[in-house]
Order: C-alpha cells, then sequence, then structure tokens
C-alpha cells in the first residue's frame, strides 16, 4: 500500500487549514459542473490524499464528485454506509486567500482585523461564551473561512486515516463522497446514487458541536419580474407606470413578520434576496422556506395571489417565476429510526451532547433523501458560516471526526 507519509501524520486540524488555501467559491452565473475551477482543484488534491491513506475505487468523474471506499475488514454482514461533504464555499462572501489562524480563546473580543476594525464579541456572538479556554480557528476579517463544508472533509478523511491506521477495529465497507456545488442549490444534480451504492449515508455539513438534524426547510426560488410603461415625467399623468414602485408595492404585500429576520424554529419566511429596477422593468428575487409543506404550498399560492392582483391593477405588468429547489428530507429519514438512533449513540459514545433540531436551511441530504439514498446531517463544528465572522472550535472539529469512527464501530458491533 502506496502511502504519503507526509500524509499521513497530518491532523484533522492541518487538514482544514490546507483545505482553506483552496479558492472554491461556487458561482451560480457560469452554467458549468463544477461552477469554480477552485473546486476540481481541491478534489484533486483530496483524491490524492485518499490514494496515500489507502482507500481504495477512487472516482473523480468530468462533474468533480469525488468518491472512495474503505473496504470491509470484517466478515460480519454490515450494511454499507456513507460520508458525504462538499468542496464549495459560498459566494456571498470572498474565499480567495483565506488567512486562518488559531486563538486561544480566553473570552472577550477576538480583534480579527484591525485596520478594517472588525472583531468577533460574545456581544455579537453569545455562543462564544461557550468555547472559553478552547483553541479557535479564525478568519482575519476579510474572508469566510470555509469551515461548510472544508470542516466535513477533513473529518470525513481523518476518519478515513484512522480507520487504516487502526486494522484490528472491525468494521463493514464504508464509501465517502465529496460534491460540488453544493451552495447553489446543485450538489445532487449529478450525484449517482446507484454508484454510491449505500443503504444510508450521512453529511457532514452541520454547525456546532452535536447538531443532529434530519429534517430541513422545504424551499423554493421565485423571481417576481415587472414591465412598466416609461413616458416623459413631464406628460406622464395618468399614463406612467414605474415598473420599481410596483416592485416596491409587491414586496409591501408580503407579511413583515415572515421574513428571516423575525423568524425562528420551525417557522417560514419570504426572503428578499436581490432586487433590481427601472422605471421600465423591475425584478424581485426571492427564496421561499417552510419546514410544513402545508405551509410551503401556501406561501407559494400566495406570490401567485399577488401577481394576479398586481395584473388586475396594472393589466399583463407582472409575471411570477417559481420553481422548488428541495423537499424536508423528514419524511423520508424518519421511518429509518435506526439511522438517527446510530448517530445519537454515536455522538455519546464520542462524549457529545446531541443537539437535535430542524434545519432552518437545506443540505444536499435534502435532495438525496428523495433520490433514494436517506441522510441525515451532522456536525462539522463551525459557527456563522458564509461570513467573515465564521469560527470553529478545534475541538468541535476533533469531535466531528470522533463522531464518524464511533458510526462505524457502533454499526459493526450492533450487525
Amino acid at each position: 500500500m502506496n502511502r504519503n507519509k507526509n500524509t499521513i501524520v497530518m491532523t484533522v486540524t492541518d487538514r482544514f487549514l490546507n483545505y482553506t488555501s483552496f479558492n472554491t467559491q461556487s458561482s451560480d452565473t457560469t452554467g458549468t459542473t463544477p461552477s469554480t475551477p477552485g473546486q476540481r482543484i481541491l478534489a484533486e488534491e483530496v483524491a490524492k490524499e485518499l490514494e496515500a491513506i489507502g482507500l481504495e475505487d477512487i472516482s473523480l468523474d468530468n462533474n468533480s464528485y469525488l468518491m472512495a471506499t474503505l473496504p470491509s475488514n470484517t466478515t460480519k454482514e454490515v450494511p454499507v454506509i456513507g460520508f458525504i461533504a462538499h468542496l464549495d464555499t459560498s459566494p456571498d462572501m470572498p474565499g480567495k486567500d483565506v488567512k486562518p489562524r488559531i486563538v486561544a480563546y480566553k473570552g472577550g473580543t477576538i480583534v480579527l482585523s484591525e485596520e478594517g476594525d472588525v472583531v468577533l464579541s460574545p456581544s455579537m456572538f453569545p455562543e462564544l461564551n461557550r468555547y472559553v479556554g478552547q483553541d479557535m480557528i479564525v478568519t482575519d476579517g476579510t474572508t469566510l473561512l470555509g469551515a461548510d463544508d472544508k470542516g466535513g472533509i477533513a473529518a470525513i478523511v481523518s476518519a478515513m486515516q484512522y480507520m487504516t491506521e487502526h486494522p484490528e477495529t472491525e468494521h463493514g465497507k464504508i464509501r465517502i463522497a465529496f460534491t460540488p456545488d453544493e451552495e447553489i442549490g446543485q450538489g445532487a444534480n449529478h450525484f449517482d446514487v446507484s454508484k454510491f451504492g449505500c443503504e444510508w449515508a450521512y453529511t457532514i455539513d452541520g454547525g456546532q458541536i452535536g447538531e443532529l438534524e434530519y429534517e430541513n426547510f422545504n424551499a423554493a426560488a421565485a423571481k417576481v419580474f415587472f414591465k412598466g410603461l416609461n413616458v416623459h415625467p413631464g406628460t406622464a399623468k395618468d399614463t406612467m407606470v414605474n415598473a420599481s414602485l410596483l416592485a416596491m408595492t409587491f414586496a409591501s404585500w408580503l407579511p413583515p413578520k415572515e421574513r428571516p429576520e423575525h423568524t425562528s424554529g420551525y417557522e417560514g419566511f419570504f426572503h428578499l434576496t436581490e432586487m433590481s429596477g427601472t422605471v421600465e422593468e423591475a425584478t424581485l428575487s426571492y427564496i421561499v422556506r417552510d419546514h410544513d409543506r402545508r405551509l410551503f404550498e401556501q406561501k407559494k399560492a400566495l406570490l401567485q395571489s399577488l401577481a394576479e392582483q398586481m395584473n388586475s391593477l396594472y393589466p399583463n405588468s407582472t409575471c411570477l417565476d417559481i420553481n422548488d429547489q428541495y423537499y424536508n428530507m423528514r419524511e423520508i429519514v424518519e421511518p429509518h429510526t435506526h439511522i438517527i438512533n446510530l448517530a445519537y449513540e454515536a455522538m455519546v459514545a464520542a462524549g457529545v451532547a446531541p443537539v437535535i433540531k430542524p434545519i432552518r436551511g437545506g443540505t444536499d441530504g435534502a435532495r438525496l433523501s428523495f433520490m433514494g439514498l436517506p441522510c441525515p446531517n451532522l456536525f462539522a463544528g463551525g459557527h456563522n458560516f458564509h461570513g467573515r465572522y465564521e469560527f470553529l472550535p478545534v475541538k468541535s472539529l476533533e469531535k466531528s471526526m470522533q463522531t464518524i469512527i464511533q458510526i462505524i464501530e457502533l454499526l459493526t458491533q450492533q450487525s
């Protein structure tokens, strides 16, 4: 077995820090898979690591979906399961030239950038108080960190390294996969579930330590197009129709309390993500979210009725384009309670207190579940994803890796 010594001695933290040097921001404007070349470069790097560690059946397809196998070393009949993370980071914040650093957190404020006056403070992020006395990986205040989801990749690869270095630990066949473009909702577009060949899997794409999630939003994307009538403002009386004002009126008709900044838990929302407009044309872009499928459908119906209302006032002025993105995986995963129970027991065995909660978002696992691969989500350990205030406690990352190992060991013991 050909192994690279430098790869083998890397800790999960070393591995994560190395991954942050790759610019893997995805983009919803290129129309390619992967949407950006940096994702391919990282996939090739990880493939080399997997080969050095000793994994088999390593495949990297033209769309940059990377899969590999940890072969079984037991005579027991153990279900084939998988672990999945995504290669890309969010396009919401720069991900190039990330400069992570490890700080020994003693409480109080962490200065991320003196020049930019960017600080990480418990007054803004009270969850920092949970990590006093721990080492934390932070940004320099100018980029995101990339724990979403390079933390997940590091945890999976390091867990596979541990298993190959401990052949005395019995385990069944394990499959791992790394996908592109999750952040733009396309991570499952070209995922070959049959090729992956698992009974179930776990995405390692959650936040704080202990997160165990098997329900998520139902999700849709909506664009509302407005067409105005532009004439000279000096002679506009009873003639001009200002498309930008139509858009503003439409936005005001949506319930103010159903915006992200006013919701939590199981509450859904309409989120205005982008707007543009002139007198002649205007556009509003929304994402629509709700855990409850009935309420989700009602939200979409409300958008349609408002578009019709606007057209009744200003004929042929408004067009709604709405597309479902993914659905709540709960209806697929919940009947398979053993999947959740196994992850729960593994966390406890790793010394982690499980935190079962709904995802106020989505993962590749949501779509994969409806593609025939039940796939709940487990923590990678980070906080404040997609922004300059992102941080990753080192202990949380280590516990993510240990949870994966415990899932593999417990599954074998219970088989």
